[in-house]
């Protein structure tokens, strides 16, 4: 599927599918209306087909939807939650969406800021002993959130001068964590069930405090020849991941609850929205490439506009991807990864999926606009 085949098909078929409602002696037809419900149905039958072809290529096991706002377009569970018993993944399965948390740490900083308790260009010294020394003095807040400080692992030799470069740190997210505890006098996980309440999440948790019979586990291998990783969720609290750092639990239709509340600014000011988005970094993915980088959160260096970040705990690969322009969320969840091949094959699914997203996204805007200037000459 390429933009320049998709492109014809879907205009001509719009621009004859509309231009039959003139014939319909009713009421004064909102043609911008009727574009919208034709290319939403278009896009389901679209997705479905796409989608549905990398689920069969790959033999996918774990979830993926798409919904544009509150309109699902695309929904599939396939596969088991636990492979020793046979139980199926449905829509409350809860996965481990590893650095996709880093948003909600991002988001829970942010907060902290709104309310006056911190600036996110205070030195990271300020409320960390283990920031206290000489070479770890100069990074900021706002270096933790973009992956700028130079940082590795805590404790260690920085990669470069704190705020002249980029390396992806979750020592650095887990210590934003601490500073969340700080400043609040209350522990990371009171904070972010907090904001799971605020944003209306009813079913997400932590590594940490999860308790429940949904939790769709990790295993590394495939349907046929797998391993189950042991003392999941709470090995997500240990030190190797750090819940701050990749430590949430959640489902489907939470995450896609969170990122209609969080880009339509329900949950951070709409000014506070415009820092934790806005590129502050570039980052060279080894899945997704070359993208920019806010506060927790990825984005496309070109069109469409989209903010993302993919999630990896052993056994549980996962993506969460947000258009703005059309309120459109695709979430990918998992809970098996065969590793001997590499994380570049493990993501295959999840690049895919992204790439006819981003077709689609692309396209249609154009097709749009195209169509009714199309219709007005008629």
């Amino acid at each position: 599927m390429t933009r320049k085949l998709l492109f014809p098909f879907l205009l001509i078929l719009l621009i004859n599918l509309i231009s039959c409602q003139k014939e319909i002696p009713v009421k004064t037809i909102d043609r911008s209306a009727v574009v919208d419900s034709t290319i939403t149905a278009f896009q389901k039958k679209l997705l479905k087909n796409e989608i549905d072809s990398v689920f069969k290529k790959y033999q996918f096991n774990g979830s993926i939807a798409v919904f544009k706002d509150s309109t699902e377009l695309y929904r599939n569970n396939q596969g088991l939650a636990d492979f020793k018993h046979k139980i199926p993944i449905d829509n409350n399965t809860l996965f481990a969406i590893g650095s996709v948390s880093k948003q909600f740490t991002a988001v829970l900083i942010l907060l902290q800021m709104e309310q006056g308790k911190l600036n996110i260009q205070d030195k990271a010294s300020k409320y960390l002993k283990e920031f206290q020394n000489k070479e770890y003095e100069n990074i900021t807040v706002h270096q933790l959130l973009n992956h700028s400080s130079g940082l590795n692992t805590l404790g260690g030799k920085l990669e470069f001068k704190s705020g002249s470069g980029f390396f992806y740190s979750n020592d650095g997210f887990n210590a934003l964590g601490k500073i969340i505890e700080k400043v609040s006098g209350k522990s990371y996980d009171e904070n972010v069930l907090e904001l799971f309440k605020k944003a209306g999440m009813k079913h997400s948790s932590t590594g940490n405090v999860f308790e429940g019979n949904d939790f769709a586990g990790a295993y590394l291998g495939n349907a046929k020849n797998f391993e189950k990783i042991q003392n999941m969720p709470k090995r997500l609290g240990n030190k190797e991941i750090g819940i701050p750092a990749g430590g949430i639990l959640s489902t489907i239709d939470d995450l896609h609850i969170w990122n209609n509340r969080l880009y339509s600014g329900k949950i951070i000011k709409p000014e506070t929205l415009q820092q934790f988005g806005a590129k502050s970094a570039e980052r060279n993915h080894p899945v997704f490439g070359k993208m920019g980088y806010g506060y927790g959160i990825m984005m496309n260096t070109g069109n469409p506009e989209a903010y993302f970040h993919s999630g990896y705990i052993k056994g549980s690969p996962s993506l969460n991807i947000y258009y703005p322009k059309t309120k459109t969320s695709v979430l990918i969840l998992s809970n098996i990864a065969d590793e001997q091949n590499g994380k570049a094959f493990i993501f295959k699914p999840h690049k895919d999926i992204k790439t006819i997203t981003d077709i689609i996204e692309s396209t249609i805007e154009n097709m749009k606009n195209d169509t009714l200037k199309t219709l007005a000459k008629k």
